[in-house]
């Protein structure tokens, strides 16, 4: 039987909240002590292999950190970065258009985004739109300012354009070309080189996944439209080859060492090994991608999402204990109901 479009989207936006929510307490610990300390929770924990929620354990890391998200505390989902940049891009197309530049993605920043929610590449950026922004700032409309200069920082190759990519991704059913230029303009305020290929690549499988590929030919259609050598594009090989095989993410982790525990490439990696790996069962790949650690939260939301775009049903207890409540720390929203959000990029897809 043929998978609705809604159907598709609504998926997409549970296993995105789901991914996130499930990564969201175990993200500082496997940054700040890495894989092997978080492998350890959650054998402390009884969860080695990560099939719901992380269970909180008391005086641990974790514990003190974000238990309102683990197993029998979970609520509502809790502002997150990567959730306030799906709701975001919805935003952003909704007032925009597809037509939208890299200088409307930072008009919109200045408008609904909160600097104090922003982190590495895109704090760089915001700080440099401030800066221009100066005394010609009226309505989110700031002074002219060189998109180049916003992106030239230290951390333009790190995941943060990646996280802001899947909506583009959403909204563009059976049209990858199309969603990595979208995720292009919006990654090109802050980001360069591998850090946006990392963002078309997701959008771009999201396109595929909309429009009825399977898991395999999005991931084709979605590695064709960046360079065959780039490190994202050997990143995205290596996972393939690792899921494959059945393995874990050991030999991942040995290629990938020396890297920024929030790098794109890393995560990539990581990314499309859990989604290959766990393409018949949301669990799994939600669960081995958060358990094999890096940027946990970030990582869960983008596989949680791109699974949901197959339009399969997502197991009941993850997204029954959120009910539908999504919190976000932009401007003037607050709180979100998913139903909201899904009626709001269905309307995009068809307009």
């Amino acid at each position: 039987m043929a998978v609705d479009l809604e159907t598709r989207i609504r998926n997409a936006w549970l296993g995105r909240v789901s991914g996130c929510m499930l990564g969201k307490p175990v993200e500082i610990l496997s940054m700040r002590q890495g894989h092997d300390a978080l492998s350890n929770y959650l054998s402390t924990a009884g969860a080695v292999e990560l099939r719901d929620y992380v269970p909180l354990v008391p005086d641990t890391m974790v514990a003190s950190l974000f238990p309102e998200t683990c197993r029998g505390h979970l609520e509502v989902a809790i502002p997150d970065d990567d959730i306030n940049y799906t709701v975001l891009a919805l935003m952003l197309i909704e007032q925009y258009g597809l037509d939208f530049t890299t200088e409307d993605v930072g008009r919109a920043w200045l408008s609904w985004l909160p600097g104090g929610m922003t982190f590495t590449a895109e704090r760089e950026a915001y700080v440099h739109l401030l800066e221009k922004a100066g005394m010609g700032f009226t309505f989110g409309v700031p002074a002219e300012f060189d998109v180049a200069e916003c992106a030239d920082n230290e951390f333009n190759d790190w995941i943060g354009a990646q996280i802001r990519a899947d909506l583009y991704g959403w909204i563009a059913p059976g049209q990858p070309q199309l969603a990595a230029e979208l995720a292009r303009r919006d990654a090109a305020l802050s980001h360069a080189a591998e850090g946006v290929y990392g963002a078309q690549f997701v959008a771009a499988a999201g396109a595929g996944l909309v429009g009825g590929a399977s898991i395999p030919d999005a991931v084709d259609a979605a590695a064709a439209t960046i360079p065959a050598e780039s490190e994202c594009a050997a990143a995205i090989d290596l996972a393939r080859r690792v899921a494959s095989r059945g393995d874990g993410p050991a030999e991942i982790h040995a290629t990938y060492a020396d890297l920024s525990p929030v790098h794109t490439i890393n995560n990539l990696a990581l990314v499309v090994w859990g989604l290959t790996r766990g393409a018949d069962d949301f669990s799994v790949a939600i669960g081995d991608t958060v358990a094999a650690g890096w940027d946990t939260d970030c990582n869960g939301a983008t596989v949680g999402a791109l699974w949901g775009l197959t339009g399969r049903p997502i197991p009941a207890h993850w997204s029954d204990p959120w009910q539908g409540r999504i919190q976000t720390s932009l401007a003037g929203v607050g709180e979100l109901h998913v139903d909201d959000l899904i009626a709001r990029t269905v309307a995009i897809c068809q307009r």
